[in-house]
């Protein structure tokens, strides 16, 4: 016997000493990297493995599952011959493979993942409920102080964190099998068990993660308030799982299979071929599409406005992450239609916005005209869309990207059977040079906001009180406007000023409409008669002018109390006004005609206010609650 044949001899014996098959399916199987130190049998075997494939190289014919060769030639087959003890051998090794990566695998620190979704490529991003997902920077520190008993076990590439998910002894005899296995044409069987073993891990982490198996139809099925908290749990989660999970996975596979020929030699030339990337996209595939389907759902879920901010929310989570998932996904021709489908994700959400704020500027332009608001206040459309205005805003970094053009004419005017629609045609869209499409959008929003007001305050048969709740509701908008300056920045103050002149203008028509008659009252025009002026007084127009004086006040006292004004300023402002106009007026007649009415009978039937009454009676006005009755003084009396 010569000398490679009694070295074949000799590596054959050590092979067929682990026999998966001859050992049977017991539970209590001795393994060979068990991790218990004693290396000596398993570098025994590995030198053996590799003897047989440098003496008795396997013929393409033998190659395929090591498992089902091995079992059904049987151990004794197997030994006739050095190819029937590389089956053996792969059988062994394919066993081995399973076992380390089963025993040795490290419990994933679901709390560090959690801490990934702080990280953000865009940390210094403005929008408000995206950065109200983050953590104080204590907080960070915090948990970077609980994971450093394993520091060593973590690094930082950006934002990615890398996550060791088995020790490193384990990976390397995991590369020492697969090496094997792939040199011996059986790298795709190494793959299979690999994913079979590692899948249900990254099933696992997602589930911890809080990651749902849902539909898309479960979840266009969710109400909104529950669909909302889903979003923030999947932002956060989303993050765990890029960064943390998928990263580590890529990893590991990694160092287990660069560089190695995971095909089989006998793969047909029309498959397509393995590469080392194949068992990590076989291993994660599955979680990817899950985790990314829920964001797909909400892509093409109905558009409706208030959904805008949380689909903001989740564009600007994935743009986040886009980076990280191409540095793990899109290198690899296995793996790389995730990251396809990320991209196709985030443009569909970017839609989705472009859609959903066409759709809040048409649900203002629809919304009708029903019953006129109590007490001409604030309309719930007007707080409605100023809130919405200024969130807009504070999104203005996404949306500026996301918005690119103006509203456009036929948009602007496309409101078939909306009864608006003839008078649409004259309002004016202002201009400012250098505009972003954004600023024009909201500028619009508040221009269609106007138009529908003047449709509400239409409803009002007082035109005082019209008036009334066109300066109430014009305010409203000023103010949210000069306390918001990315509002501010965005309308500008050309428009503004408009706005506040449209403001002064309706609180003008307010006094003009509801004072002037009972001003008018204290002229003297119609009181005297021809002669003497002192004897020229006709009493009985007197008596009738301060009786025509206390009912239109009394009128508008016992009205205008119930009329709201809920700006505590403006209120006051208001009420100062209208004082400022009655009190001297009053004053004035009762100094230059009072007597006349002394000298006569029941003068208090005549002279039922004194000018204090009259200004704590203005002090009821606007409350949006009925007068209540005050002690007079008689000016009589």
């Amino acid at each position: 016997m010569d000398g490679s044949a009694a070295e074949l001899e000799a590596a054959e014996r050590v092979v067929m000493r682990w026999d998966s098959a001859s050992a049977g399916a017991g539970g209590d199987e001795p393994m060979l990297f068990d991790g218990a130190g004693d290396r000596a049998e398993a570098d025994r075997f590995l030198r053996a493995v590799d003897d047989l494939r440098r003496l008795a190289p396997p013929s393409p014919a033998a190659v395929g599952s090591p498992r089902r060769l091995s079992s059904s030639s049987g151990s004794s087959a197997a030994a006739a011959g050095g190819s029937g003890a590389v089956q053996v051998a792969m059988a062994r090794l394919e066993d081995e493979f399973r076992h380390v990566l089963s025993s040795r695998a490290l419990d994933l620190e679901i709390e560090a993942l959690a801490d990934l979704s702080s990280l953000s490529i865009n940390s210094d991003r403005s929008n408000s409920a995206s950065s109200a997902d983050l953590p104080a920077p204590d907080e960070e520190d915090s948990v970077s102080s609980s994971i450093g008993r394993r520091s060593s076990a973590y690094r930082s590439l950006r934002s990615i964190r890398e996550i060791d998910l088995l020790p490193d002894d384990a990976v390397a005899d995991l590369r020492a099998i697969a090496s094997r296995m792939a040199a011996a044409g059986y790298g795709r069987e190494c793959a299979q068990v690999y994913a079979s073993v590692r899948k249900p891990a990254v099933d696992a982490s997602l589930r911890r993660l809080g990651v749902e198996r849902l539909s898309i139809g479960d979840v266009q099925r969710l109400e909104w308030d529950a669909l909302e908290a889903k979003i923030r749990r999947w932002i956060r989660a989303a993050r765990a799982a890029v960064r943390g999970v998928f990263a580590s996975e890529r990893r590991l596979c990694f160092h287990i299979f660069h560089d190695l020929p995971i095909s089989s030699s006998t793969i047909s030339a029309a498959a397509a071929p393995a590469t080392h990337d194949t068992p990590f996209a076989e291993a994660v595939k599955g979680a990817a599409l899950q985790l990314f389907g829920f964001a797909e759902a909400i892509s093409i879920g109905r558009r409706s406005p208030e959904k805008l901010f949380k689909i903001i929310d989740l564009h600007d989570a994935l743009s986040d992450l886009l980076p990280d998932v191409s540095d793990i996904f899109a290198a690899s021709k296995a793996a790389e239609s995730i990251y396809v489908q990320a991209v196709e994700i985030r443009s569909r959400l970017a839609d989705a916005v472009r859609g959903i704020l066409s759709e809040f500027e048409n649900a203002v332009l629809r919304d009708p005209p029903k019953t006129a608001v109590p007490g001409g206040t604030i309309h719930p459309l007007t707080r409605y869309v100023m809130n919405y205005s200024s969130l807009i805003c504070d999104y203005k970094v996404t949306l500026s990207e996301l918005i690119i053009s103006r509203p456009s004419a036929s948009a602007r005017l496309a409101a078939e059977g909306n009864e608006l629609a003839p008078s649409l045609a004259d309002l004016e869209l202002p201009e400012l040079e250098n505009q972003l499409p954004l600023a024009s959008h909201i500028v619009w929003i508040i221009v269609v906001l106007e138009h529908n007001l003047e449709g509400k305050a239409a409803l009002y048969k007082d035109p005082a009180l019209s008036h009334l709740f066109m300066m109430n509701n014009v305010h409203y908008i000023v103010h949210k406007v000069k306390d918001s300056p990315d509002l501010w920045g965005m309308i500008g103050d050309d428009y503004l000023k408009r706005l506040t002149g449209k403001f002064t203008m309706a609180a003008t028509n307010y006094q003009r409409t509801s004072w002037l008659k009972i001003l008018n009252c204290l002229r003297d025009e119609g009181l005297h008669v021809s002669g003497g002026f002192s004897s020229g007084i006709s009493k009985s127009a007197l008596r009738e002018r301060f009786k025509s004086f206390n009912a239109a006040f009394e009128d508008a006292h016992r009205v205008q109390s119930g009329w709201c004004v809920p700006d505590n300023q403006l209120r006051e402002e208001l009420r100062i006004s209208i004082a400022e106009k009655l009190l001297p007026a009053y004053r004035s007649f009762l100094g230059r005609f009072r007597h006349h009415i002394e000298n006569g009978k029941h003068p208090e039937l005549y002279i039922k206010y004194s000018v204090e009454d009259l200004e704590i009676a203005v002090g009821d006005f606007f409350e949006g609650v009925p007068p209540t009755p005050h002690n007079r003084r008689r000016s009589h009396g």
